[in-house]
Parts: C-alpha cells; sequence; structure tokens
C-alpha cells in the first residue's frame, strides 16, 4: 500500500498530506469547541463567585459594623473559598476563629473547627485536619451538643477515608451510626449509609456495598418533602461504580445518568464522581468524543476543588480515554500529572503506570517504558489481594498481539508468579493468624486462671481471718456469758457481755462487707477506714459515683491491705490514701514516707503480686514505685 502511494502521480501526494491536517484540525477544533463549552461553564460560576466575596469584602472595608456581624461576614467568606482557594479559606478562617474566640461563640467556633478540618483535609494537610476536628469534639463534648460531636467522629473517618486508610474510617462511620438512628437524624443518617457503601465497595466487598446503599436510599423516602440531602447523587455515583466493576454498562449508565440530573453545583465532588463515570462508560462503549467530553469536565471539577485524590480520579479517566484514541503524548502528559501528585489512591497510581508505561511502547521509548512497568509491577505487589491476573491481562490486551508476542510470553510468566505469590502470601497469613489466635487464647486462659487463682487466694485469706476473729472474739466473749450464767451472774452483766458479743459480731460482718461500703460506696468506705488510724490521711477527687459491687470491693479490699502492709513493714510516719473517680476511670494511690524496698527482692513478700492479680482481674493495673530510704507508692489503676 506504501510502495502504491509513492507510484501515484504527484499531485495526489500533498492531496493525502492536506487532508491528515485537515482531519488533525477536525480534531484539534472539536477538543477546542468542548474546551470552550467547559471553560464558559466554570468562568461563569467564578464571576458569580468573585461578585458574592467582592461584596462581602465591601461591607466590611466601608460599612462600620459590630464584632458580631464582622465575624459572620468573615465566616461567609471562609464558607466561600471552603473548596475554591486554600490560602484564602485558612485566612477567613483565622479571622472568623480570633472574633469567636474573643465574643466566646462557641456555636461559631464549632462550625469554623468544621470548616478548618475539612479545608486541611481536601489540601492533603492530614495532621492540620485531626487537631481541628479534635478541638471541633472536645468544645461539642464540652457544651453538650451531640449533633456536632458525632458529626466531628464522622468527620474523623472522613479524613481517614481520603488517606486510603477504609477499615479504619469504616470504624468510625460505624461507631456513630447508631446513635445517628437513634437520635433519627435522617440526613446524617443517609450520609453515613452512603460512605459506608462507598468503604465497602473501594475494599472490594460489593455485596454489603450495595445493601448499605439500599439501606440510604430507603432512609431518603423519610425526608420532608422539599428536603435535599447531598448524599442522594452519592448514591447513585456509587451503584454505577459497582455496577461498572460488574460491568453491567446499562445499569451504571442509567445511574450516572440520574446522578447527573440532580447533581447541585455546590456539589461538586460528586459532580467530578458522575462526570467520572459517564466519561467511562462512554469509553467502554467506544464513544470517544463523548468519553473524552465528560473526562473534561471530571477534570474541570477537581480542578475547582484542588484535590489530589480527585485529580488522580479525573486525570487517569483523561488518560485512559487519550489511550483509546491512540493521542499516546497526550495520554502520558495526563497520566504523568496524576503520578506526580502523589495520590493517596495508589489504585489510581497503578493504573496511570500502566498508561505512561503502553504510550511509551507507541511511542518506541523501551527505556521510559521499562521503567514505568517496573513501577507498575511494584504498586501490583502492594496490592496483592486484588487480582494480578485480571491486571496484567489488560495491560497485556493492549500490544499488538502479532508484533508483541515475545512480552506477552513474559507477562504470561510474571502473571503466574505473581499467582504463586499470592497463594503463598495467602497461605502463610493464614497460618499466621492461626498461630496468633491460638497465642492469645491461650494467653488469654492464662490470664483467667491468675485472676482465677487471685480471687481463690483472696477468698481463702478473707475465709481464715473470719474464722479466726469469730474463734478468738466472738468465741470468747460468749463462753464468757456462758460461764456468767452458770455463775448466776446479775442480769446486767449478762447484758454488757451479750453487748460486747453484738459489738464485735457487727464489726467482724462490716469487715467482710463493710455497711458504708454497700451504703455510701467506695469513697464513704475509705473514709471511715481511714478514720481509724492517725496518722493516715483520705484525699478524694472527682465524682462519687456507684460502681460495680466487685470492682468497689476489690479496690476497698486491696486499699485495706496496702495500708496495713505500710503500716507493718514501712515504719512510715505518714501515709496518704488518694482516690480518683470519674466516669470512665478509677485510681487508687497509697503513698508512704518509710523505709521503702527494693521491688526486684521484697514485691512478693509483701504480696503485692496476689494484690495484682486481684486488681487484674476487674480490667485494672497495679503500678509499684519503691526504693530503699525513699517510701513507696502504690497505684491502682482501672477502668469502670
Amino acid at each position: 500500500m506504501i510502495n502504491d502511494i509513492y507510484t501515484m502521480k504527484p499531485f495526489l501526494l500533498p492531496a493525502l498530506i492536506l487532508a491528515f491536517v485537515l482531519a488533525s484540525g477536525m480534531v484539534a477544533a472539536d477538543d477546542q469547541q468542548d474546551d470552550n463549552e467547559i471553560t464558559q461553564f466554570f468562568d461563569s460560576r467564578d464571576i458569580e463567585h468573585t461578585r458574592f466575596a467582592d461584596s462581602l469584602k465591601q461591607l466590611l472595608e466601608f460599612q462600620p459594623i459590630s464584632e458580631k456581624r464582622e465575624m459572620e461576614l468573615y465566616l461567609q467568606l471562609a464558607g466561600h473559598y471552603h473548596h475554591k482557594n486554600y490560602d484564602s479559606a485558612v485566612y477567613y478562617s483565622h479571622k472568623t476563629m480570633a472574633i469567636a474566640i474573643k465574643l466566646k461563640e462557641d456555636l461559631t467556633l464549632t462550625e469554623i473547627y468544621s470548616n478548618l478540618g475539612v479545608t486541611h483535609s481536601f489540601a492533603s494537610n492530614y495532621d492540620s485536619a485531626y487537631i481541628y476536628f479534635e478541638r471541633m469534639q472536645a468544645l461539642a463534648a464540652a457544651r453538650k451538643d451531640k449533633w456536632n460531636e458525632i458529626k466531628a467522629i464522622t468527620m474523623f473517618g472522613f479524613v481517614y477515608m481520603k488517606q486510603g486508610k477504609y477499615h479504619t474510617a469504616m470504624e468510625y462511620y460505624l461507631k456513630v451510626l447508631p446513635v445517628i438512628e437513634t437520635e433519627g437524624w435522617i440526613n446524617r443518617n443517609v450520609g453515613a449509609l452512603a460512605n459506608l457503601g462507598e468503604l465497602n465497595r473501594r475494599i472490594g466487598n460489593t455485596e454489603m456495598a450495595i445493601s448499605y446503599l439500599k439501606q440510604a436510599e430507603e432512609k431518603c423516602n423519610e425526608l420532608d418533602e422539599g428536603d435535599y440531602n447531598w448524599n442522594i447523587p452519592q448514591i447513585y455515583n456509587e451503584y454505577a461504580f459497582n455496577y461498572l466493576k460488574n460491568r453491567d454498562l446499562d445499569n451504571a449508565f442509567y445511574y450516572a445518568l440520574k446522578a447527573d440530573s440532580i447533581n447541585n453545583p455546590g456539589t461538586a465532588v460528586n459532580a467530578c464522581y458522575t462526570n467520572g463515570l459517564l466519561a467511562t462508560v462512554y469509553l467502554q462503549r467506544e464513544d470517544y468524543d463523548r468519553a473524552l467530553q465528560h473526562a473534561r469536565k471530571a477534570y474541570a471539577f477537581a480542578d475547582e476543588l484542588n484535590d489530589k485524590n480527585l485529580y488522580a480520579y479525573a486525570g487517569k479517566i483523561l488518560s485512559d480515554v487519550y489511550m483509546a484514541q491512540q493521542r499516546y503524548p497526550e495520554a502520558e502528559a495526563e497520566a504523568l500529572k496524576v503520578w506526580e501528585a502523589d495520590s493517596t489512591f495508589i489504585d489510581e497510581s497503578r493504573d496511570v503506570a500502566k498508561n505512561i508505561a503502553m504510550a511509551n511502547i507507541y511511542m518506541k521509548r523501551t527505556e521510559r517504558a521499562a521503567y514505568f512497568l517496573t513501577k507498575y509491577a511494584e504498586l501490583n505487589e502492594q496490592y496483592a489481594e486484588k487480582s494480578f491476573q485480571t491486571t496484567v491481562s489488560d495491560l497485556g490486551v493492549k500490544y499488538e498481539i502479532d508484533k508483541k508476542e515475545t512480552r506477552i510470553a513474559t507477562l504470561e510468566n510474571e502473571r503466574r508468579m505473581y499467582n504463586w505469590l499470592g497463594f503463598a502470601g495467602i497461605l502463610l497469613a493464614v497460618l499466621l493468624g492461626i498461630a496468633l489466635f491460638q497465642s492469645k487464647r491461650s494467653a488469654r486462659k492464662e490470664r483467667q486462671l491468675i485472676a482465677s487463682e487471685a480471687n481463690l487466694k483472696g477468698e481463702i485469706g478473707e475465709r481464715t481471718r473470719i474464722s479466726k476473729d469469730l474463734h478468738d472474739r466472738l468465741g470468747g466473749s460468749l463462753s464468757a456469758v456462758k460461764i456468767g450464767l452458770k455463775n448466776e451472774e446479775s442480769l446486767q452483766v449478762i447484758n454488757e457481755k451479750i453487748d460486747l458479743c453484738m459489738r464485735e459480731l457487727r464489726e467482724i460482718m462490716n469487715n467482710i462487707m463493710p455497711i458504708s461500703l454497700q451504703k455510701h460506696g467506695l469513697k464513704g468506705a475509705l473514709e471511715d477506714f481511714c478514720m481509724e488510724f492517725s496518722n493516715l490521711n483520705f484525699h478524694f477527687f472527682g465524682e462519687a459515683i456507684r460502681i460495680d459491687i466487685n470492682q468497689e470491693y476489690t479496690v476497698y479490699c486491696c486499699a485495706r491491705e496496702l495500708v496495713n502492709n505500710a503500716l507493718k513493714h514501712s515504719g512510715a510516719t505518714t501515709i496518704n490514701l488518694q482516690l480518683i473517680q470519674s466516669k470512665r476511670h478509677l485510681s487508687l494511690t497509697v503513698q508512704d514516707d518509710g523505709c521503702g524496698f527494693d521491688e526486684k527482692t521484697v514485691v512478693k513478700g509483701y504480696g503485692l503480686e496476689n494484690i495484682r492479680n486481684r486488681v487484674s482481674s476487674c480490667r485494672g493495673k497495679l503500678d509499684v514505685t519503691s526504693s530503699p530510704g525513699r517510701g513507696s507508692e502504690m497505684v491502682i489503676g482501672m477502668k469502670v
């Protein structure tokens, strides 16, 4: 065919060249027209946004206003620049924050913490985002503002999802979901279910993803007429993602169009994903012109949001379209932008590494192609749980089979190697998991056995002491009563001896289970106990809350034993007993100024190991600090 062209008449060759140039010009013209339409759309929005911002700035600059009104205007500007300009958003947020702190406007401060957290999240400044969401949660908790406290916890999940830590993000959403359902917050319930659907889709759990999406869609039916939920387009997008994964193009296209029909101008994130989905469907249907149009729209929305993750998503799709159109330089250029963006979603990085390699193969840049093929393989190794067969096959299909037989054979060998490595890795993980499970179970049984033995030793000790008290004290007193009756002592003497028996009986019963512990709890019982000794001081901090009776009794008995140890062995002049109690934690400290001891040699002799095990049985911990000549300090801490 080429030879035929060269044997044609001389005037035909320039004509062919001219036709090629005109065809190229038509493609460029179509691209330019699409770019102009997209540019006009976003320019019109930018003009509107600029006018709005300018009007707010004029109010701040030229009109005398109160500090509260100034704060409100700064807050509007911060919200306006929220997804558009990172520096401006942060600047106006800090302006708002300064006034809110001064005026003690906690609700506004909570909102600005939320805005700053989201702004830093989109800029991939995750450490800063965590700081502001922590402040938001703490402030909301102090104000007993459950709505914003739950929102803050949800935003932690959002940040983890942005980082690609899907399982951690899922834990946060599952944590708040019961509270949201109990409170009846339908809009937020829809959002949590939609995000759980997205998270399950991202980890490959399609069935669970669709289950959460259906729940979210059903909740939407409970919304009041006229209410709009920002997550509805997300739900349709997620349906489309799942259908696309299952190669059901018709349903994927249907839900992407539904999302596109209701995307609110403010939901640029959803609009980006929707256009990316439509581009992907058109690409698989080989309608490259429409695919390119929607890929560019997705890219424009990502550019508006200035979000690295969305850049990666949209840039990867745009590169795919250029590859399908055999526009290899443009495909490589868009893929390189994603590669250099250092996205958290390494799935996109893996795909663009493949595109860069393929584009360079077609452009005959073998060294560059080999480099990115190596990167592509390395990324595959990081995601061994996914199907290497599919990813390598997708790479192989794009080769011209008749010209690339050697390379395809190499890829087939790599596929087998990856399959064996994956199988070996899974088998090793299963074996390690079984071993770890057995180890943990054995350790748990051992701890339970030690705790049971400690409780048994404690019970035996208590029984021995009770038996001795009954024999030595009550038994002797009762014998005296008996002898008095035989000797016909006066009734008054007998009554006095019986009163003594009753007092000793009450004392023994009090030692078994103090009445003050039953009536007034741990604080009251320890106060009564400390009053028995002149050199024993009691200090209490926190809230005197009743806790589980087993925990109260264990702490009380351990406190008595620790104090008795100090009285018997330390030679202390002063002993301090301190109890700190809150709704979730309890801490008891016994500190003396006695002779102290060497922890390595004396701890067992003090019976502290038995105390430690008894405390452990109540999910607590005993810490011992002592040295010869410097006194000692014993601290019991446990969750209640």
